[in-house]
């Protein structure tokens, strides 16, 4: 009769006994033999710190294996961790679409790839302030925001929200683009002509859209369905997170907001201090606080009063008259009078 190895008798029995007495998952019975995690490392995030670092975040250290970018850009070195921190040997265009394509690995050996757009860190964002909007639509005339430029710099990666669309994406994203102070922009929220273009350089004739002037630059959001809206908040954010301007819209005076990313958004203006009551102070925003839209048509726009100081509320705004709608102009001072 064979000799039986007691010792490793013994081993198979308390290794059948510590999964049995487990009633977790396979994984986590294995993690509790083995006294370590079998987990692969989860993508959190990826930020350009600067114009030559960009950090990508994971759930546990990791060692990146590879990377690459498109368009192309040479790496200078590496420090691996839980935050995968990568330094360039040349900088980044503010504000450039960006793909990283890379590969990590955990100490057990775990692989992850990831692959994930972002943009470069611009650090030249210029003063902005929105100047008039539409919210109806009459074909051939779409929905617009318009901005005018308080300081030169630069247009990428500034981003906008219209909570009634959601906040989970912007609506729009700005390419890289310089700009210089008092030039108007037009974000027609509609693109009715593919002939249509962002006016991203000194061309600012290019675009045959409708309502796109010579003379102002002209940006377009691709297809033709409904952003915005006579109720709804407009958020304008740089890469932090930091409001560059903001309108509150309600085609009712309520108590409320009818919906939950509308009370979210109106919060974040208020958290920022870019939309106060007309009455000032610091506490939530309701629907009474926001611009009254009701008398908003295709032809009558919604338009900030050039003319005064900027109040961060719904004092600074009125309702043109008929037809005197004004993208990529300065705003004309005939109002609208409800009868």
């Amino acid at each position: 009769m064979a000799k039986i190895n007691t010792s490793i008798l013994w081993g198979t029995v308390l290794l059948i006994l510590g999964f049995s007495a487990c009633t977790c998952s396979t994984e986590q019975a294995i993690q509790k033999v083995l006294g370590s995690s079998t987990e692969t490392p989860v993508f959190l995030g990826v930020k350009a710190l600067s114009s030559k670092e960009i950090e990508f975040t994971f759930s546990k250290p990791v060692v990146v294996s590879s990377i690459n970018f498109d368009p192309p850009l040479e790496v200078q070195s590496i420090s691996d961790g839980t935050s995968a921190l990568v330094n360039l040997k040349g900088v980044m265009q503010g504000g450039e679409r960006i793909v990283a394509d890379l590969l990590v690995e955990d100490e057990l050996g775990n692989t992850l790839g990831v692959l994930i757009p972002f943009r470069s860190r611009n650090e030249r964002i210029p003063g902005l302030i929105i100047t008039e909007l539409r919210t109806e639509y009459a074909n051939p005339k779409v929905e617009f925001l318009e901005f005018k430029t308080l300081s030169p710099g630069n247009l990428g990666a500034i981003r906008l929200f219209t909570a009634g669309t959601g906040m989970a994406e912007p609506v729009f994203e700005f390419p890289p683009t310089e700009v210089k102070a008092g030039e108007y922009l037009v974000l027609h929220l509609r693109t009715l002509d593919p002939a249509s273009k962002d006016e991203i350089g000194d061309n600012l004739a290019l675009s045959p859209g409708t309502e796109a002037l010579p003379d102002a630059r002209d940006f377009w959001v691709p297809e033709a369905i409904k952003r915005l809206r006579k109720t709804d908040v407009i958020i304008l954010l740089d890469q932090d997170d930091t409001v560059l301007d903001g309108v509150l819209l309600s085609e009712n005076p309520d108590n409320t907001w009818a919906k939950e990313d509308l009370s979210r958004a109106a919060d974040i203006l208020a958290n920022q201090k870019a939309w106060l009551p007309p009455t000032g102070g610091s506490r939530s925003l309701s629907p009474r606080d926001a611009v009254p839209t009701k008398g908003a048509t295709a032809t009558r726009t919604i338009c900030r009063d050039e003319t005064v100081k900027d109040t961060n509320s719904a004092l600074d705004w009125y309702i043109t008259a008929t037809s005197q709608a004004s993208p990529g102009k300065p705003n004309s001072d005939k109002r609208y009078e409800p009868k």
